[in-house]
């Protein structure tokens, strides 16, 4: 074979785009199987309303990108960060005033304003508005900090006390605090049902909201924690299976415009309504136990965070100097700075977040 010393150039995908397209299709695989699954149980169809916000959120993007672009709502990064996060300043945040929104939208028509998918909706708005006003404050003062600790805990906490009212006077309370549990199990908790409620709510976005540290990090587990969880509820609640499908599908096409290198952020506004809105639906369809494991990675970055300020007060008052139990917290932090690429942690939490959805799903066929 003569050799004529031409070479066919191979093009490959920029890693963030081989993520995003990665993780598109892990959950549109999901949603198939789990739909050949169910087929014979009565669940809906989620492939399209997941399609059709995913698509939403990329044209809704393309219009708000550019918009948050010229108002200069620019990411303004922790100084105690880690070094490399800094060439990131100035990158658009506020993401989630059009993720939010269109996957809210899409839900409320999708389901005909049913009661429980409303209530979700109107949680998951609440939550983002205060991610919102946590966000504007941030850039109107032109620091990383925003609304302080406390405020924000009351906030949160007044608008999970208002659920949990919707829920005790709306809803069959009595029948969703007796909690299922995997294997056909179940607990009773009484009246201690609303104060679990309450912790999941506040616990859930805070969670999510740690969680988003990197390039598609929280988008897109949060993504796939949704259509998870839309699976998973689909037989015995199709309209928050519904729900769950559309804000997935909308936190899914963010991908698109957060994917390394992020184009946007989605900020608190996203993050916190991404914790409210799967709280939400665990909790109306009485799937925390579900939840607890679809959301096990979101549970981690919260319990990284916990165990690295007790460690730390807890080498200073028995030593006199205060040390780190990680290199930093949450624990995505951790192992950026051990030497992993961010695209490197963003992949293997995405297939992490994969297989817990498999997980709590084979726990639900069983």
């Amino acid at each position: 074979m003569v050799d004529t010393g031409l070479r066919v150039k191979k093009r490959r995908l920029p890693t963030g785009e081989t993520l995003s397209l990665g993780a598109v299709a892990g959950t549109c695989g999901l949603v198939v199987a789990a739909e050949l699954i169910f087929a014979q149980n009565g669940s809906v169809a989620l492939i399209i309303p997941w399609v059709t916000a995913v698509l939403g959120v990329v044209v809704a993007g393309i219009v708000g990108v550019p918009i948050l672009r010229r108002l200069k709502a620019g990411q303004i990064i922790r100084e105690d960060g880690p070094q490399n996060h800094h060439k990131k300043s100035g990158t658009p945040t506020m993401g989630g005033i059009f993720v939010v929104p269109v996957g809210v939208l899409l839900s409320l028509l999708w389901t005909h304003l049913d009661p429980q998918v409303v209530a979700c909706c109107l949680l998951t708005l609440g939550f983002g508005l205060i991610g919102w006003f946590d966000d504007w404050q941030i850039l109107r003062r032109r620091s990383s900090k925003g609304l302080s600790a406390p405020m924000k805990l009351w906030l949160q906490g007044g608008l999970a006390f208002l659920f949990c009212t919707w829920v005790a006077v709306a809803q069959d309370w009595t029948a969703l605090s007796q909690v299922t549990l995997p294997l056909k199990a179940s607990l009773s908790l009484g009246v201690l049902f609303f104060p679990l409620a309450i912790f999941v709510l506040l616990g859930s976005n805070n969670a999510t909201n740690l969680t988003d540290g990197l390039d598609g990090l929280a988008g897109g587990t949060g993504a796939i924690a949704l259509i998870s969880m839309a699976v998973i509820v689909s037989p015995t609640h199709p309209q928050i299976a519904l729900f769950c499908a559309l804000m997935g599908g909308s936190f899914m096409g963010f991908l698109w415009h957060n994917r390394h290198p992020a184009r946007v952020f989605m900020g608190d506004t996203g993050s916190l309504a991404l914790g409210g809105a799967l709280a939400a639906a665990a909790i109306l369809s009485n799937t925390l136990w579900a939840y607890a494991i679809v959301g096990a990675l979101f549970i981690w970055e919260s319990i990284s965070v916990i165990l690295q300020v007790y460690y730390f007060k807890a080498t200073r008052r028995a030593t006199g100097e205060g040390r780190r139990l990680f290199r930093m917290a949450p624990f995505h932090h951790h192992l950026e700075l051990s030497g992993w690429h961010e695209t490197q942690i963003v992949r293997t939490f995405y297939a992490i977040s994969f297989l817990l959805g498999l997980l709590a799903l084979s726990l639900k066929a069983l």
